[in-house]
């Protein structure tokens, strides 16, 4: 345990590289907190996968992380995660668990002036109902659509971001939001950031694209501000990255995805 308990790590994890966008984000706006990132590349992806077995994956990871780090919060850097295990991954344990839901279906609703609003993700995320029953909790006046997107964590998980085929799939994913004329898209998987130029193209200028991960970032300040459990010294934070895939391929995409501080990656295997 850190001598300061202000030290102790924030510990997030997504079942690949896509929670990676939230990491980033954490550690741009909060650059002297210790993080600890897991990456269950072993077991990914998780959207085509059933409820129970997410869930019980999202149970054991965090059961991993409290034993082993001893974070002062968890972050569910998983949409698909975050929609089926959240409040039981709350209940579990007895620091902050943060998903990313709720923030970025709030930011998306600032950004509408239509109040026509679409959310993209997984088949598990669209089918587990979660943002659909949130956003009927928060704005039942909007109207809220929303469309899985089987294939585009594959394409970022292979490192093909901007490739002819993954366009040819979008515009084809992506046609009924265009019909339905929304003017907010939440990209709801933190996979798919890594999507958003060709995802903008083919929207539309009209369209703003809203990323959970910088809302998310804002709520976990938030929340460290409210427990008063920021850290409080002037220097950079210690980043710690986990793959329990193979961890030559975490490193390699991982920088190509999150950026050059990701130079080393620890293995768990299960």
């Amino acid at each position: 345990m850190a001598s300061d308990s202000r030290d102790r790590p924030i510990a997030m994890f997504d079942s690949g590289f896509g929670g990676l966008t939230v990491a980033r984000a954490v550690i741009d706006l909060l650059p002297n907190e210790n993080l600890v990132y897991f990456g269950d590349t072993a077991r990914y992806p998780y959207g085509s996968r059933r409820h129970e077995e997410v869930a019980s994956f999202a149970r054991q990871i965090t059961d991993l992380l409290v034993e082993q780090y001893d974070p002062k919060m968890i972050v569910v850097a998983c949409n698909t995660a975050s929609a089926v295990a959240l409040d039981d991954l709350a209940a579990q344990v007895e620091v902050p668990v943060i998903g990313v839901l709720r923030p970025g279906l709030e930011s998306l609703l600032k950004v509408t002036l239509t109040s026509r609003v679409g959310m993209i993700g997984t088949v598990g995320t669209v089918a587990s109902g979660a943002y659909q029953r949130l956003a009927a909790e928060i704005a039942p006046r909007v109207d809220f659509r929303c469309a899985a997107c089987p294939g585009f964590v594959e394409f970022v998980e292979r490192g093909e971001t901007g490739s002819d085929q993954v366009r040819v799939l979008a515009q084809r994913l992506l046609a009924p939001l265009i019909e339905a004329k929304i003017d907010g898209l939440l990209l709801g998987c933190t996979h798919y950031p890594f999507l958003a130029r060709t995802i903008a193209e083919v929207m539309g200028r009209d369209v703003v694209l809203v990323s959970s991960a910088d809302e998310t970032a804002f709520e976990v300040r938030r929340a460290l501000e409210a427990s008063n459990d920021g850290r409080t010294a002037d220097c950079q934070g210690m980043h710690r990255f986990v793959s329990s895939g193979d961890v030559t391929t975490f490193a390699r995409l991982g920088r190509d995805l999150f950026g050059p501080e990701l130079n080393h990656v620890e293995c768990h295997n299960w």
